[in-house]
């Protein structure tokens, strides 16, 4: 009745609930008379039917004993604050047994909480942005941020450690307090320092490679989302109640692990066109230190042309694994993470692809230029001693153009034979087991791997009918330029024969020994074995062809058969059945 004699006048109240030293009392009290009067009034509401209240009930007394809670839960919380400020735990745990009987004690724990001075001096905050970044305007690197968040959070760690102990001995549900303390320090503290650590970039316009490009977002996100894992373990292990912790310290990376899979990928193309453009800077540094210095007799227009270079391959592989490593470290579910890895090989397939198809055609181009300096040498027969003199000089230096065309296209070939295997083998170790829990992703993988060097297979396929074209044009050469007349039809016939080969015969398996030593080290296999009986056919061929237009008398009939010889030893080394029949037939 004391409660309900005026709206706000709390003036006129028994001695119990203005003592001090009886607060507990009260507070039990209060609550206790506060719960009946509004049970009072709940049970007065059914009877009101078109007359005023059938009851003046205790309407007055609930707003007075809500005010006079509201009152005396200030009061206990600033004592709360003043017993934290000396650090007097009796007290603390007196004030916070009482206020647990408003509201369970929430505003006590909230407020606890909040008055803790990592989440109210902004030195701190500076202090973690330091200590994470580094001084203003520096880059601040992987590494470095790494250290700094690993220290970071043992400091982290270590201050909720010393509240946990204080927890525990004020609050009688310390579990709700640690809840609610690990929660702003992830959603306040952490939070914070993310949001000026991590800028999700724009894939529209990237920042340049110069200043790290996608891949150091990358990299920052991924150590960030590591450590900030490791400081939720941490804290688990310290006490944290019925958070979700590990839930909680996910969402914080929502907005980055959202559009992950697009920055992976348009992160590779960025490497791979600032590679691209690395290598075209050195070619062109090359191509202008030597210029038209020097040049030695049948310098392949090769040199001004960057090679296909493993060292390359390997770095593009490099490149992938780091990403995959990325994929592994955000994807928790099996089904997403072979769907992100088989996107980020799909980048892998497509760059190996076009670099060694590229460089392939570009090792191509040089055997089509020596095979247009052969034809500009093609001249009648009634030429000046002079001229012909120097159209001989000027078909041997494209000659050689060819020779070295051909050494440069077998370097590609045997390089573009290794950068493929070493995506197989990585593909095999790192990739397969991963694409394994969804169906079907691992065949579809093998077919893409597949179609990828389809396009390199045929321009080298094309490149080496080129080759066979160009090793077969110098035969022809050396044939028409030191076969003689008089060696099948010699004026000395019936004297003692000459059992050695023909000059012409030694030049060409000279020139054959030379140039296909490139194709014996970089053919493999099946490749080699069709090359090598594609070129033995052409071969036999030509020398027919050759030797219809000469005319032979007996020893001229021997010296051909000691060249059938000569040439058919040689291509034994081809290992091609068909082709050593053809030619032992021809000695027959």
């Amino acid at each position: 009745m004391e409660f309900n004699s005026s709206p706000g006048d709390l003036m006129e109240l028994s001695p119990l609930f203005s003592d001090d030293s009886r607060v507990a009392e009260a507070a039990s009290i209060a609550q206790k008379l506060r719960s009946f009067a509004e049970e009072d009034i709940a049970r007065a509401v059914p009877s009101v039917v078109g007359s005023v209240t059938a009851s003046r009930g205790l309407e007055v007394a609930v707003a007075n004993l809500q005010e006079y809670c509201n009152e005396l839960e200030n009061r206990l919380l600033a004592r709360f604050d003043a017993a934290s400020q000396r650090r007097e735990l009796s007290t603390m745990s007196e004030c916070a047994k009482i206020l647990s009987q408003f509201n369970r004690g929430t505003s006590a724990m909230q407020h606890y909480v909040a008055t803790r001075p990592m989440f109210i001096d902004v030195e701190v905050m500076n202090s973690d942005t330091r200590l994470v970044l580094g001084n203003q305007g520096s880059q601040a690197s992987p590494s470095n941020v790494a250290r700094g968040l690993s220290s970071l959070y043992k400091e982290i760690t270590d201050t909720i450690r010393k509240e946990a102990a204080t927890i525990m001995a004020v609050f009688p549900s310390p579990n709700d307090v640690m809840s609610i303390l690990v929660q702003r320090v992830l959603e306040q503290r952490v939070t914070t320092l993310l949001d000026k650590l991590l800028s999700k970039p724009s894939l529209v316009n990237p920042p340049p490679i110069e200043e790290g490009g996608l891949l150091l977002y990358l990299r920052m996100l991924a150590v960030a989302y590591e450590k900030t894992q490791e400081l939720a373990r941490d804290l688990r292990a310290v006490g944290c109640g019925d958070l979700d912790v590990e839930g909680l310290t996910e969402s914080l990376f929502s907005v980055h692990k959202d559009e992950y899979p697009e920055h992976e990928q348009a992160s590779l193309r960025q490497l791979y066109q600032a590679k691209l453009e690395e290598l075209r800077a050195e070619s062109q540094k090359v191509s202008e230190s030597s210029g038209t210095i020097g040049r030695s007799k049948g310098a392949s227009v090769a040199s001004s042309h960057q090679p296909i270079s493993v060292a390359v391959v390997t770095e593009f592989v490099r490149w992938n694994e780091e990403a995959i490593s990325r994929c592994t470290l955000f994807s928790s579910q099996p089904a997403t993470l072979a769907a992100n890895v088989k996107a980020v090989f799909t980048c892998l397939l497509d760059q190996v692809s076009q670099y060694i198809t590229d460089g392939l055609e570009r090792a191509r181009d040089n055997l089509t230029e020596a095979a247009a300096l052969r034809e500009r040498f093609v001249l009648g027969t009634n030429l000046s001693r002079r001229v012909a003199a120097a159209a001989a000089s000027a078909a041997e230096a494209a000659a050689a153009a060819g020779e070295s065309s051909f050494r440069s296209f077998m370097v590609a070939v045997q390089r573009c034979g290794s950068s493929v295997a070493i995506v197989q083998q990585y593909f095999a170790n790192s990739i397969s087991r991963l694409l394994l829990p969804v169906d079907g992703a691992h065949a579809a993988s093998c077919e893409e791997m597949a179609t990828a060097m389809s396009s390199a297979e045929g321009a080298a396929y094309k490149g080496l009918q080129q080759c066979i074209e160009t090793v077969m044009a110098e035969v022809e050469r050396l044939l028409s330029a030191e076969q003689k007349a008089t060696d099948y039809c010699s004026p000395d016939d019936g004297m003692a024969p000459d059992h050695r080969p023909t000059n012409a015969c030694t030049r060409v398996v000279a020139y054959l020994s030379r140039v296909l030593e490139a194709a014996f080290t970089a053919l493999e296999g099946l490749n080699k074995q069709a090359f090598l009986t594609e070129l033995g056919n052409r071969l036999h061929k030509g020398l027919l062809i050759h030797w219809q237009k000469f005319t032979f008398n007996p020893s001229g009939g021997l010296r051909l058969k000691r060249d059938i010889t000569e040439y058919g030893e040689f291509v034994r080394s081809f290992n091609a059945p068909s082709v050593d029949e053809k030619f032992e037939l021809l000695g027959m």
